[in-house]
């Protein structure tokens, strides 16, 4: 038996559909071991960022065309294909003045290794961070230091300087516009989308 009526609402609509892809019993895709960046930048597991009870993935063994939407108010992205809902990932989305656009967008890029060339850090000739959190547009780059730009892991950009990565969720809107995500559903919606993608973000 599901423990909560959403797993109970989910168990029944994938048996009434004839699919077997959970079981009802111990469910994996509940965990409160979501591994997620530490910090924004690094890739240590984090302490302190809320359990998530909400992200999971189940449409490995599923094709249909894919499409996203994205609950600012959430702070849950939805992954549909062909219309039947297969994941849904727990976000932090931009915070107050770097406010995620909301409307109607499509994937136009995909970069699993993609680096801020905007926001990171100033680093030492040794690697050593000196400024952090740095936005190379507004902060003046101390003496003798280099700009080191903030990894987006499974980096799908829907406009401009914004896209879904791989990031820390706090448990609030906290980046600079984009959607972070858990590191393991940044990667499941990566390998299930293309270019091209609508993506839907609501308030």
């Amino acid at each position: 038996m599901c423990s909560s009526i959403a797993r109970i609402s989910l168990c029944s609509l994938l048996s009434l559909a004839g699919l077997s892809l959970i079981s009802c019993g111990e469910d994996p895709r509940f965990s409160t071991q979501t591994q997620y960046l530490g910090g924004i930048y690094g890739n240590a597991p984090t302490t302190g960022a809320p359990p998530d009870s909400v992200s999971y993935w189940d449409g490995d063994n599923l094709g249909g065309k894919p499409s996203v939407k994205i609950s600012l108010s959430e702070q849950r992205a939805y992954f549909y294909k062909s219309g039947l809902l297969v994941g849904i990932s727990q976000l932090s989305t931009g915070r107050e003045g770097l406010n995620t656009p909301i409307g109607r967008f499509s994937i136009i890029q995909k970069d699993v290794d993609h680096v801020s060339s905007r926001y990171g850090d100033y680093v030492d000739q040794w690697g050593n961070v000196v400024m952090p959190n740095v936005d190379v547009e507004k902060d003046k780059k101390p003496p003798g230091t280099r700009f080191k730009g903030a990894p987006m892991p499974y980096f799908m950009r829907i406009v401009d300087g914004v896209g879904m990565h791989a990031g820390y969720l706090p448990g609030y809107p906290a980046s600079h516009g984009c959607i972070r995500m858990p590191e393991f559903m940044a990667e499941n919606f990566f390998k299930s989308v293309s270019t091209g993608t609508p993506v839907m973000i609501t308030k």
